[in-house]
């Protein structure tokens, strides 16, 4: 029997990119034996013509679905309401700017099929993104892998295959405050990884900010960590510390050369520091109390607008 297979595509603004994605993606679906597939297309409150070029594709080849969603939610959104949406026995995300290729997709079927439940694409070459991207997401890979309790696999992107026991497992999760990389190694399962090359974007540009980027980082940080909270813990008792044998040091100051009149800059300084250090750890709490206040609200990830 054939097994079924679904490609989850997140679109957000890549009309310039469709007709190649899927003169790409096509053949490499059609060559895989044994399988059937859809490609589930989740238009993600685009503003230019990509939910019209995704539903003519639709009415051409059955095995496209579209989903439309009520606005702009993020790609953490999309890819949930992709999950939602797929039917197969292995559901593969990629993107539609062929950043990861989708020559390798046979082989992560064929992974699978030898018993693998997850099927990662590693990069192991990202010389097309730039020097400071390159540096930075290994620095929130190293840093999130140390204070964190789930590991995320370094140089690993959306781009992987998973059976459906995985992608069952995923859906069980409720939380509304999204980190799916997070998601995605907390769930667990029998997992291997392909290497490729990551290439340039297809067409298109990037819809990823540096101040985007920073508050993808720190919503990974708060979500699957307590760490950045405790710190303050931490600086607070360092703080108590230093500010004891301070005061025994004036102390004894006192009793052996009297009282002189201080100076004003090491109470300036001092009044700062902890000063700043207090309002970053109340924004610390804020982060997490911030997080708090959405979940509980309940409100659904996404809005479905229409399918088609």
């Amino acid at each position: 029997m054939a097994s079924q297979l679904s490609l989850i595509v997140p679109f957000w603004n890549e009309e310039a990119a469709i007709s190649h994605f899927v003169r790409s993606i096509l053949p490499v679906l059609d060559g895989i034996a044994d399988t059937d597939w859809e490609i589930v297309c989740v238009d993600d409150g685009s503003s230019d013509g990509t939910l019209r070029e995704l539903i003519g594709f639709c009415e051409t080849d059955r095995r496209f679905r579209v989903l439309e969603l009520s606005r702009n939610f993020g790609k953490e959104a999309a890819l949930t309401a992709g999950l939602d949406a797929a039917t197969g026995d292995a559901v593969i995300i990629i993107d539609a700017d062929l950043q990861d290729p989708p020559e390798i997709i046979p082989k992560m079927v064929q992974a699978w099929r030898d018993g693998a439940e997850v099927v990662l694409g590693k990069r192991i070459d990202r010389s097309s993104d730039s020097l400071l991207k390159r540096k930075t997401a290994s620095w929130f890979y190293a840093l999130h892998n140390r204070l964190a309790h789930i590991r995320i696999p370094g140089n690993v992107g959306d781009f992987r295959l998973m059976d459906r026991c995985v992608v069952e497992a995923l859906k069980r999760l409720p939380e509304r405050q999204r980190f799916m990389k997070g998601l995605f190694a907390w769930v667990g399962f029998r997992t291997v990884s392909i290497d490729y090359v990551r290439a340039p974007r297809a067409a298109g540009m990037t819809k990823f900010s540096g101040y985007s980027l920073w508050n993808f980082a720190l919503e990974g940080f708060t979500s699957f960590s307590s760490a950045p909270i405790r710190l303050w813990t931490y600086l607070g008792t360092a703080g108590a510390l230093l500010s004891m044998f301070y005061a025994l040091f004036i102390v004894l100051r006192t009793i052996v050369w009297g009282n002189p009149v201080p100076g004003y800059t090491s109470l300036f300084v001092a009044i700062i520091f902890f000063s700043s250090v207090q309002i970053i750890s109340i924004g610390m709490l804020g982060e997490y109390i911030g997080r708090i206040y959405m979940e509980t609200k309940q409100r659904p990830i996404y809005v479905l607008r229409r399918t088609y």
